[in-house]
């Protein structure tokens, strides 16, 4: 495969959907194929999983069932739609990746990392992200944007305060023991300034 995986990760609210739509958005006027993607979703079959995981409805779900299902959309996702992308020498960008569970449901839910990291090398076929690009906020910063947006909460976003700082403690976890891969990028400024410092780690990366 000739193509080039790139995946967002951060917090809830650490504008990494907005970087990534931005960075979709430059790779296509510098002329590549590019395919901007979502986790979970992404596939008509994942989005639907997706549903099912983000519902606030569905607040009696286990720890394990959410690992699980958050595996079956990622299955999905990859064969259908992020391999065969890649084998037509796309740029795939997705928000949100794989790293996503082992920050969320190993460090923030407390479920054996060994075990999500074996499941995820299963349902991604051994597909790894060329470059991952961390937008790294404090907790409470991202609350505030929480706030100003005033938009309905999922499940997730729903969680207690020391559930997302579980979460981004372990995103910094991850990026120190994947260096090479994953990029540290500060989201605490507007989203101009932020674009700055993600589009100076793509150049640099091509």
């Amino acid at each position: 495969m000739n193509g080039l995986f790139i995946t967002f990760e951060g917090i809830d609210f650490c504008g990494k959907t907005t970087q990534a739509r931005k960075l979709a958005s430059y790779l296509r006027r510098k002329g590549y194929d590019v395919l901007l993607i979502r986790e979970p979703g992404g596939d008509r079959i994942s989005e639907k999983i997706r549903k099912v995981l983000l519902s606030e409805k569905n607040t009696a779900m286990s720890e394990l069932t959410e690992l699980l299902l958050y595996e079956a959309s990622r299955a999905q996702l990859t064969q259908k739609v992020i391999l065969p992308a890649l084998r037509q020498e796309k740029v795939v960008v997705c928000d949100r990746y794989y790293d996503s569970t082992l920050a969320y449901q190993g460090y923030g839910r407390g479920l054996e990392k060994k075990t999500i990291i074996r499941l995820n090398h299963i349902v991604t076929f051994g597909l790894s992200p060329d470059l991952t690009i961390l937008i790294d906020v404090p907790v409470e910063v991202a609350l505030r944007r929480k706030d100003q947006e005033k938009r309905k909460e999922d499940r997730l976003e729903k969680e207690k305060i020391e559930f997302h700082k579980k979460i981004r403690q372990g995103y910094l976890k991850i990026a120190q023991l994947n260096r090479r891969r994953i990029k540290i990028v500060d989201g605490t400024k507007d989203v101009f300034a932020t674009w700055q410092k993600v589009k100076m780690v793509v150049d640099s990366y091509f």
